[in-house]
């Protein structure tokens, strides 16, 4: 059973997702609250493994929220929700160490299609998302030898480049006609070299030293 948390300051929002995730024989919602303001306290009695999480929201914002959930509770996948479309927002978001970014606007098997390949060691992102992703890091000035800096094989950065565009593990292995597993292992030697945690902090380091 996937346990998860909801932070959203529209109540309806948040009924409307509980009521989604009670349909879900394999998924529990745990608490749903307004902002992150008792965060650690809201979340102790019971920790949740996926956290749906709003960034605009009075008092303890969204990015805060990641932080304090980064720091407090490391096991739990963060999934950002949002209306906007707002690229600053999302890459602070995606560097506080958020796991997945999806607009609010994503349909319900998407939303739970994202909870169950977070889970898996995904990032679930909207494409239109990742497309603006790309675009916003293109922009930057590249740093001196970059594509260099971590060593990564040719086939890690095939392995980044794809999962930057919202693949999940599965479907970069159907694309590079390689096993699941395999795909896993190149992940955790992107983690390695790379200094990062997640698949989110791997393509964010990537598209800001300009390997993506």
């Amino acid at each position: 059973m996937i346990k998860i948390a909801i932070f959203d300051d529209h109540k309806h929002r948040r009924e409307a997702l509980r009521l989604m995730l009670s349909f879900n024989k394999e998924m529990k919602c745990v608490g749903d609250f307004e902002d992150c303001s008792n965060l650690v306290e809201n979340l102790s009695p019971n920790p949740p493994d996926v956290v749906l999480m709003d960034i605009h929201m009075p008092g303890v914002d969204g990015i805060e929220g990641v932080k304090i959930l980064r720091r407090h509770f490391p096991q739990t996948y963060i999934i950002m929700q949002t209306v906007f479309e707002d690229d600053d927002n999302l890459f602070n978001a995606i560097l506080a160490g958020a796991h997945g970014y999806l607009l609010k606007k994503t349909p319900n098997d998407k939303i739970i299609e994202g909870i169950k390949d977070v889970i898996d060691g995904g990032a679930p992102m909207t494409p239109t998302i990742a497309r603006r992703v790309l675009s916003y890091f293109s922009k930057k000035p590249a740093p001196v030898s970059a594509t260099d800096e971590f060593n990564l094989s040719e086939r890690e950065k095939e392995v980044l480049e794809w999962l930057s565009k919202g693949y999940s593990q599965k479907m970069v292995a159907d694309q590079l006609n390689l096993s699941r597993h395999t795909v896993n292992n190149h992940i955790k030697n992107i983690y390695k070299k790379m200094h990062v945690h997640s698949i989110s902090e791997a393509i964010a380091t990537g598209i800001s030293k300009r390997i993506l």
